[in-house]
């Protein structure tokens, strides 16, 4: 940060910025309306945190809807079926945080009369509620002035003290100056305002410091070195592992599949039963049969490695194998599956039908 600038200057500005420009987000009270008197609601807060760890704003706003519509409360979301809700998070990925969003709504209405506490420490005693929830929840919801760090306000510290230490090393550094920027005054909106400038303004690639309401005190444009910021340590090349899968079904459309283990990728899942995912795996399906392999193999990515699947399909017996889900045709959505397993379907219908 560069001299002539202390952080009771940075905040003000940047809370004004924010006052007209903040972004209009479904889970948000908007500045205007939380100075009414408007407060937000802590269930909304902490749905919309978890489903946007790693994932997109633009990728959540469905998935949001359709649970807040389906599940309106925290406790609502404590009733539901485990199923449901893994069917409606079907595609959103990382699907942990599914099942650890029903274990804390449960906790939360079990142990916590249904509201959720404010205290960081407590929300972090929460099933799937880590430091940079924990911190968001407390912030946006409660007004607290917690250190909310994701990887937008990462981005604008770097810049803003112009911090070369690459990522992950910088992060500690990077929540300090986060830390003594926060005000006491309107430290929710502080964290949000943040977070906006990092999405819309003071982007990855081309930061448009011209408009930047930060722009007299960031370091890194004065030296010309925005663009670069923050370093990151180089990223060792994801492996690529194969698996099989394999898809029946009956004259009429049902269709065979399994809940996959709770813990582990997909866990909780349903998907098509499967081989192991390695460098060789074993050919094991459900039941004999010809089982006859298309062509086309799925391609899908996980967070740390590359998996193709040969995809077989046979038709489904008489008499099923005990162990797996036989889905009828009426009650099949091909949603509910993960990403990866829908592709499987939608390579069959392509070729096999």
């Amino acid at each position: 940060m560069r001299d002539g600038h202390d952080s009771m200057d940075i905040a003000a500005d940047l809370l004004a910025w924010y006052d007209r420009h903040a972004r209009d987000l479904p889970w948000r009270v908007s500045p205007a309306d939380r100075a009414a008197g408007v407060q937000p609601d802590p269930y909304r807060v902490w749905l919309s945190e978890v489903m946007l760890q790693q994932t997109t704003v633009a990728a959540v706003r469905d998935y949001f809807h359709r649970f807040t519509t389906r599940w309106p409360t925290v406790a609502a979301l404590a009733a539901a079926d485990d199923g449901d809700v893994m069917g409606e998070w079907a595609g959103l990925g990382y699907y942990a945080r599914a099942r650890n969003l029903l274990k804390c709504a449960r906790a939360v209405a079990h142990d916590h009369n249904g509201q959720f506490p404010r205290d960081h420490d407590a929300l972090l005693a929460l099933p799937g509620i880590g430091p940079y929830t924990a911190a968001a929840i407390s912030a946006i919801a409660f007004d607290r002035a917690e250190v909310v760090m994701d990887g937008n306000v990462e981005r604008v510290m770097a810049r803003l003290f112009d911090i070369h230490t690459p990522l992950p090393a910088a992060k500690p550094e990077l929540k300090a100056q986060a830390a003594a920027l926060t005000p006491t005054e309107r430290p929710g909106d502080h964290a949000q305002a943040v977070m906006d400038l990092g999405a819309t303004i003071c982007t990855p690639k081309s930061p448009a410091c011209g408009i930047c309401p930060l722009r007299p005190p960031c370091a890194a444009r004065a030296a010309g070195t925005a663009a670069d910021l923050p370093r990151k340590t180089p990223k060792k090349p994801k492996p690529t592992r194969r698996g099989i899968v394999y898809l029946a079904r009956d004259a009429d459309g049902a269709v065979l599949l399994e809940r996959r283990p709770d813990k582990g990728l997909l866990g909780g899942m349903l998907g098509w039963p499967g081989s192991d995912w390695s460098d060789t795996p074993q050919d094991t399906p459900p039941f004999a049969a010809n089982w006859q392999t298309l062509s086309a193999e799925v391609r899908h990515t996980f967070t740390h490695f590359h998996l193709i699947l040969a995809v077989k399909h046979a038709p489904l017996p008489p008499a099923p194998p005990d162990g797996y889900v036989i889905l009828p045709r009426a009650d099949f959505r091909p949603s509910d599956l993960p990403t990866v397993m829908r592709k499987a379907w939608d390579l069959l219908r392509t070729e096999a039908i």
